[in-house]
């Protein structure tokens, strides 16, 4: 087999089980991944509108609304008032700033868990790696 081959088939491996589990210590706060991305984001960020935060997921905007309107009715959320009337700028509520204390500190108990014995040399040339993998995913080339 080779080595690019192997790469992807670990990554496979890898990757549905971490969704998974993830989404196990989420649901002891009542959240998906989905949900616990979008609040990381806005945490992060403070506030962001519909179109970033689909960018940021990489995913269509009907998807993100769906979920902010789940996290709006959870008190998670809630719209900014905005300048352009057609923009939604949203940001976390009093209580999705607790919340996401209270997450960040389950998520990382797991992420700790799951690198166990991983020095912090090659989790730094893993993030290198995977952000060069992804800048060429994200690359219209040859691949199309």
């Amino acid at each position: 087999m080779t080595t690019y081959r192997e790469f992807f088939r670990q990554f496979s491996l890898l990757y549905r089980p971490f969704e998974h589990h993830l989404n196990l210590q989420l649901a002891k706060h009542g959240l998906y991944r989905a949900q616990w991305t979008i609040i990381y984001y806005l945490s992060d960020q403070s506030s962001a509108t519909l179109v970033e935060l689909s960018n940021y997921q990489n995913v269509e905007k009907p998807t993100v609304t769906r979920t902010i309107n789940r996290l709006e009715e959870l008190g998670i959320v809630e719209q900014m008032p905005s300048k352009d009337k057609r923009e939604k700028r949203i940001q976390l509520t009093l209580l999705g700033k607790q919340v996401y204390e209270e997450v960040r500190l389950t998520v990382d108990k797991y992420e700790q868990h799951i690198l166990k014995g991983i020095s912090e040399s090659d989790q730094l040339n893993s993030i290198r790696l995977m952000e060069e993998i992804r800048k060429n995913i994200l690359t219209k080339g040859e691949h199309e």
